[in-house]
């Protein structure tokens, strides 16, 4: 069981995913946001039938699943119905990774949550530790979504600017991680929190022996 839980965030593009990678790779439970979103959304759950409620069977492509590049786009294009999605979403999201991480093995887990200075930020996950927040300059998201997801300026914008800003995020941060460099270096961070957080594990836990009843 997993009591410390580190929240990682940062904006579109910015390399949450590589940095989930990263620390999978040193042996650290990752419970991830999207994937809980994709699961929130399935084909038969009562998230997708709150969606179809919200917004109409158009929102559904061929094969009755949710079409994800039209829900994007619309939502992109209209606050209101980006916080009437995020209404359904976030809390089957929120519910999914406290179980998950709270119930992985390790001295730690890490819930990845992409819109968490938008979803509430501590207030909305209290059971968050601390915060790491993966950072690069805007510039660099726009190149790096640019070229992932194939898309036109003016949609990468809106994507961006849908989100946080930058301050915003660095805002509830306890720790920065700086991503705009060659991979080796961002191991080399991801390594040298992972160290951090074991120690402050080890820490907590020296802490609470020394307030167990007949212990000195």
């Amino acid at each position: 069981m997993s009591e410390y839980i580190i929240g990682l965030t940062g904006g579109v593009a910015s390399g949450k995913s590589t940095v989930e990678a990263c620390f999978r790779a040193l042996g650290v439970a990752v419970a991830d946001a999207d994937a809980a979103a994709r699961d929130a959304l399935a084909a038969g759950s009562e998230g997708l039938a709150e969606v179809v409620a919200a917004f109409g069977s158009e929102v559904l492509g061929p094969d009755g699943l949710l079409d994800r590049a039209a829900m994007r786009r619309r939502v992109f294009a209209d606050p209101e119905a980006r916080q009437q999605l995020e209404a359904i979403v976030h809390p089957r999201v929120r519910a999914a990774l406290a179980e998950a991480c709270h119930s992985a093995q390790g001295p730690y887990a890490v819930a990845s949550i992409p819109l968490l200075a938008e979803g509430g930020g501590r207030t909305a996950y209290p059971w968050l530790a601390r915060v790491l927040v993966v950072d690069v300059p805007e510039a660099v998201q726009l190149a790096r979504l640019l070229r992932r997801d194939g898309i036109d300026e003016a949609l990468a914008r809106a994507m961006i600017e849908a989100q946080a800003t930058r301050q915003q995020r660095l805002a509830i941060a306890d720790d920065v991680l700086v991503n705009h460099g060659a991979l080796e270096a961002l191991d080399a961070q991801v390594a040298a929190l992972d160290r951090l957080y074991r120690s402050f594990t080890r820490a907590g836990a020296a802490s609470a022996a020394t307030m167990e009843p007949g212990r000195a």
